[in-house]
């Protein structure tokens, strides 16, 4: 069963632009306590940081480790499968809603951003106006250090995106990008069959 978002957050997941509320802010402080609370745990408490994961993700799998100092926005926007690595520095910009497949590998200081604020309408985006774009990284992909996932990117399976490049477009399974804009530089070997 999928979990329901919280009251007052609809306008995060309804691709319309809104604005920022007191619902809102309050629940980001809430997340923000809880990685607080993440963060401030000793070094070998794996289990005890696991569990908050699993209370601060709307999905989580087991066998996921995230290195301390992680940040989110709101944390149930975010979706995680089975035996996911994060590193250090990480930053998951989850005003709307994103999916890390199983057996993802993000490196330190990647960031995955489902934010857009308005281009062509200075007015509204001085008043605040945001409006989200959802992004999914595949099974068993690896984000290198410092890359960057802008909004609405989907990322297939078996993909590598090398340090420091900024995906702004879809890229496909099994292949390997670099670059800022992320661009294909070669495909992988299809996986094998499991014996």
């Amino acid at each position: 069963m999928t979990p329901q978002p919280p009251p007052g957050t609809e306008g995060l997941l309804s691709g319309d632009w809104y604005f920022d509320t007191a619902e809102l802010r309050a629940l980001r402080v809430a997340a923000g306590r809880l990685l607080d609370e993440f963060t401030a745990l000793p070094a070998e408490a794996l289990a005890e940081r696991e569990a908050l994961l699993h209370s601060l993700f709307g999905s989580c799998g087991a066998s996921v480790e995230v290195v301390p100092r992680f940040r989110c926005s709101y944390g149930f926007n975010i979706t995680v499968g089975r035996n996911v690595y994060v590193n250090a520095d990480a930053f998951l910009m989850d005003d709307g809603p994103i999916t890390l497949g199983d057996d993802v590998r993000i490196g330190p200081g990647a960031v995955l951003a489902t934010a857009l604020h308005p281009i062509d309408d200075h007015g509204l985006r001085r008043a605040g106006a945001e409006r989200t774009a959802p992004i999914v990284i595949g099974d068993n992909c690896w984000l290198g250090s410092n890359v960057t996932v802008g909004a609405g990117v989907a990322i297939g399976r078996n993909t590598v995106v090398g340090a420091g490049s900024v995906v702004v477009r879809d890229l496909p399974d099994h292949v390997v990008a670099v670059g800022s804009p992320a661009k294909v530089i070669r495909h992988l070997p299809l996986e094998e069959a499991p014996a």
